[in-house]
């Protein structure tokens, strides 16, 4: 899953990364975002032409609340936050299956934070950022409540993949990273049905990302510095005896 991430860059490499022709959303280096907070996302325009002035495509920048509401939920309040959507049931499910047909949108993202409890007393908590120390664009959806005020609401959720081999050692699952030369086509829902976009719904592949061991600092969502990404030394994964004799020995003791 998806449950913390990081967008440290500025507008000017979010515009470039993303071919917008201006971010007119005020940004600021993020190093925590949680659930439930703001969110940038990226989504396509209303037009079907590219901006002429730039000869760049119809993209705009919108900012939601991370975690989706689906446009037909009556009560927010008796609703879960959907933060993340599994990519391999979304377009069945209820909740999603409107947004992955019509609203398919990019998240910026700089990396974002796994912890790894298998083996281990306390999680390890890990910040996993592309190796090449660039932006990544990860896969999102967004849909819009009508509140019972009248007011919109924007909401948004990170579409999760199965993890690849590198990473599943420390989750089984990670975000659905879309690359560049297939933004375009994520976007356009239009003329993409979202049979049409699955092959992208892939884990990326293994060296795309490294993962850093950082210190329990990032589980406090107060904690919002720089600090939260400085490299520790992770704690020895402790072995599973029950695992070394082929499970055997997690035969005992259930009930």
């Amino acid at each position: 899953m998806c449950g913390r991430f990081s967008l440290l860059a500025n507008a000017h490499a979010i515009e470039l990364f993303f071919e917008l022709a201006e971010l007119e959303i005020q940004v600021v280096p993020r190093y925590n975002i949680a659930p439930s907070q703001p969110i940038l996302m990226i989504i396509a325009g209303p037009g079907a032409d590219p901006d002429e002035r730039r000869n760049l495509p119809d993209r705009k920048a919108m900012l939601v609340r991370w975690g989706l509401l689906p446009s037909w939920v009556k009560d927010p309040r008796d609703f879960p936050m959907l933060i993340n959507a599994r990519s391999e049931t979304a377009n069945e499910k209820a909740s999603f299956r409107a947004s992955m047909r019509h609203r398919r949108t990019l998240v910026p993202a700089s990396g974002f934070y796994e912890w790894q409890r298998e083996g281990r007393s306390k999680p390890q908590a890990f910040w996993v950022r592309p190796r090449n120390g660039e932006l990544v664009a990860f896969a999102g959806l967004t849909d819009t409540l009508l509140a019972a005020d009248g007011s919109e609401i924007d909401t948004g959720a990170i579409l999760t993949t199965g993890a690849n081999e590198e990473f599943a050692s420390i989750h089984h699952r990670m975000p659905v990273v879309i690359r560049e030369p297939d933004f375009e086509r994520w976007l356009d829902c239009r003329s993409q049905e979202p049979s049409d976009v699955a092959d992208l719904l892939q884990p990326v592949e293994s060296g795309f990302f490294e993962a850093v061991p950082v210190s329990s600092l990032v589980n406090k969502v107060a904690n919002t510095g720089p600090e939260i990404q400085e490299r520790v030394e992770p704690a020895p994964v402790t072995r599973d005896p029950g695992k070394e004799d082929g499970g055997q020995m997690s035969l005992f003791g259930q009930g």
